[in-house]
């Protein structure tokens, strides 16, 4: 690929009244150097940088940024840590849900003015406890978009699913509005049909049967969003309104045989969000938000089983509930000047779960702990910030958030607990030399309860059947990083970072009396953690336009086991997944192609009864995507693995632990094909 792009350096960072300036150096760099000597916390990509990669979108060309992996967040705890780390002109999107992946791709990349990668903090970037976050520059032009995408995913078979959406944008200067119509698909790419064998203790064969599992779900929505001055300020709003459904069927036959369990999920789910930013001088800003979502949902699973032609009590556990959530966040930002910026400000939330669920076998109804609970969660949090550039190596973010919550229930079980934190935060960057930077990182981070613990639930495939726990509190952790990161021949990148994590009031499975089990706080815990990320650009290797990839990250974590009271890891923390990935652009041919190859990957999960979990190998991924035109993208991909198994070793009893029998499911996961067609005009 030759390049014909420049990658500028920025030697300041400063706080506008509506965004973030920044002031770009005056010379370009050549093609593919990542930054001039002297700042370089703040790497800037102008659209000539992806012209080789025809971007349609936005979206497309923050995905080729050297060293940057979009994260959309976890949606979770509140706005402070819950968002991603991508802005739109120096803030985040008006709500949790319109992520900023959602509003880059609904952008054309024709609107794109550049992009800054942000690493260690500048000020008036909210850096929301990430190290390194990209904030999108778009330009203020008068212009009307359309995106129209139509996807479809193939499988060997599989249920087939196709969906698409439209996006229509309009820009008037400092005033946009747009709808989006979306017909979405959720899937799984573990689908498949393989032999089941169980095994007792001695090795004798207890099942051999045929396995067969399938999942998939869609959901409509729409999206309204619509920004404009106000009152001497500026104004976002976004609202949104979807329905989704969500099915599984396993499924276990031979001879005289057949064991089924399935599962079906139909709910609506919606949210509003307001942004209000406004400058009170020239150097104090203050930005108001608001944002409210909630959802509601009906399920059902059934379990039916039948040998040598008699039918076993099918079981049946049933959920109705509906949740919602809504902050009011308030901060002022002042500028003491460029090189300093200090915030402050306060956020109050409302979260609440109501659900009914009930269990029976036979038809004959089956008691639950906490089978019919209301949950609710006040909470309020103060913060404030400062970030320092120091000088242009050295950049200082502090700060302090206090919170406190109360969580309280009602139904089946009725009490209160209030909790308090405080969560410190330090995030340090030095660039000591062009294209070196080291990075540290020190925090206080607490995790959002998912109110569905409280509740009672079941999975019949695995023949579980869990009960609520009342008891449940939130996971905190004091949280210790370090990241080096290399820049070399313009887009190469190698990062490694080490971690650990003191984590207290570990989340895992407790057991519970009368044989069942729930989730619950098992204690103390760590988490050691290296993180590698390597991206190298082929041209000097005689393959132009290509670039290398590997990533992986290795946990090690340690809990005491509840039931054992022996050490083991903290369940559904995978040990180790390796990605090693390769594309290039073929220029000539308007034509991009890749793949992916994961070696190993997998994960344990530990409960008082059984040990279960999942492994696999060698997944593959090989993409082509054909942009005949500057509005038009044709993108092919196939996904295939062959190996995959779930196994599952139960005990007899919870004291003596005597395995009553491993199991275990090879399944061979479905091939699946997937076709976009994207049009922008």
């Amino acid at each position: 690929m030759n390049t014909k792009s420049a990658l500028l350096a920025t030697t300041a960072l400063l706080l506008g009244a509506a965004a973030p300036a920044v002031a770009l150096a005056a010379e370009t760099a050549p093609a593919r150097q990542t930054a001039a000597p002297g700042d370089q916390a703040v790497l800037v990509f102008t659209p000539d940088f992806f012209v080789d990669a025809r971007p349609n979108t936005a979206l497309d060309m923050i995905n080729r940024v050297p060293g940057f992996s979009v994260n959309d967040g976890d949606g979770a705890r509140g706005f402070e840590g819950a968002v991603g780390n991508v802005l739109i002109n120096g803030s985040r999107p008006a709500s949790k849900n319109d992520t900023g992946s959602n509003v880059l791709g609904r952008t054309v990349a024709s609107q794109v003015e550049r992009i800054e990668l942000i690493r260690g903090g500048a000020p008036g970037i909210e850096m929301q406890g990430y190290s390194v976050v990209a904030n999108v520059i778009l330009k203020n032009t008068v212009s009307r978009e359309h995106i129209a995408t139509f996807n479809a995913n193939l499988f060997e078979g599989g249920q087939d699913l196709f969906g698409g959406s439209y996006q229509f944008t309009e820009r008037k200067g400092d005033r946009t509005w747009g709808v989006t119509l979306s017909d979405g698909v959720s899937m799984s790419d573990s689908n498949g049909a393989g032999p089941l064998r169980r095994v007792g203790p001695n090795g004798e064969l207890l099942r051999a049967e045929d396995y067969y599992n399938d999942s998939y779900g869609g959901g409509n929505s729409i999206r309204g969003n619509f920004a404009s001055p106000f009152m001497g300020g500026k104004i976002d709003l976004t609202a949104r309104y979807g329905i989704n459904d969500w099915h599984n069927i396993n499924r276990q036959t031979a001879t005289g045989v057949l064991r089924e369990s399935l599962y079906d999920e139909d709910g609506h789910s919606g949210e509003v969000g307001v942004v209000y930013t406004r400058p009170l001088s020239e150097k104090l800003k203050l930005e108001t938000r608001f944002i409210h979502e909630f959802s509601d949902f009906d399920s059902v699973s059934t379990s039916r089983t039948r040998l040598a032609g008699v039918d076993e009590p099918e079981q049946s556990f049933s959920a109705d509930g509906r949740s919602s959530e809504t902050i009011l966040r308030g901060l002022a930002r002042y500028e003491r000047s460029p090189a300093l910026d200090l915030e402050g400000g306060a956020e109050v939330a409302y979260n609440m779960l109501e659900v009914d669920q009930a269990y029976s076998v036979g038809g004959v109804a089956v008691p639950l702990p906490s089978a019919s609970v209301k949950v609710e969660e006040t909470r309020g949090e103060l913060f404030g910030k400062a970030t320092w550039r120091i000088n242009p190596k050295w950049t200082l973010e502090s700060g302090l958030r206090l919170e406190s919550s109360t969580i309280s229930q009602s139904g089946d079980a009725a009490q209160d607990k209030s909790f308090f934190f405080a969560k410190p935060r330090i995030l340090a960057a030095w660039t000591p030399m062009p294209n070196n930077q080291l990075r540290l990182r020190f925090e206080r981070t607490v995790g959002q309860l998912d109110f569905g613990d409280f509740a009672a639930s079941a999975e019949f495939a695995d023949e579980n059947v869990f009960g609520g726990n009342v008891n449940l509190q939130p996971e905190s952790r004091w949280v210790s990083e370090l990241t080096y990161e290399k820049r070399f021949w313009g887009e190469g990148v190698v990062s490694i970072g080490l971690r650990h994590d003191e984590i207290s009031d570990v989340i895992d499975l407790i057991p519970l009396e009368g044989g069942l089990a729930a989730v619950g706080n098992i204690g103390d815990g760590t988490l050691d953690q290296l993180a590698v990320n390597v991206a190298v650009p082929t041209d000097k290797l005689g393959v132009p336009g290509g670039k290398f990839g590997f990533k992986n990250t290795w946990n090690r974590t340690e809990v005491t086991d509840p039931t054992t009271g022996e050490t083991r890891p903290i369940s559904n923390v995978r040990a180790s997944q390796a990605t090693l990935t390769f594309q290039q652009d073929i220029t000539a041919w308007k034509l991009q192609w890749g793949g992916a190859w994961i070696p190993l990957l997998g994960q344990k999960g530990y409960q008082p009864d059984q040990i279960s979990g999942w492994r696999g190998r060698d997944y593959y991924e090989l993409w082509a995507e054909y942009k005949p035109t500057p509005t038009l993208s044709i993108r092919g991909q196939v996904n295939l693995w062959d190996d995959f198994t779930v196994e599952r070793t139960v005990f007899g009893d919870r004291e003596a632990r005597p395995v009553a029998f491993v199991e275990n499911r090879f399944i061979d996961p479905r091939t699946f094909y997937q076709i976009r067609l994207r049009k922008t005009f």
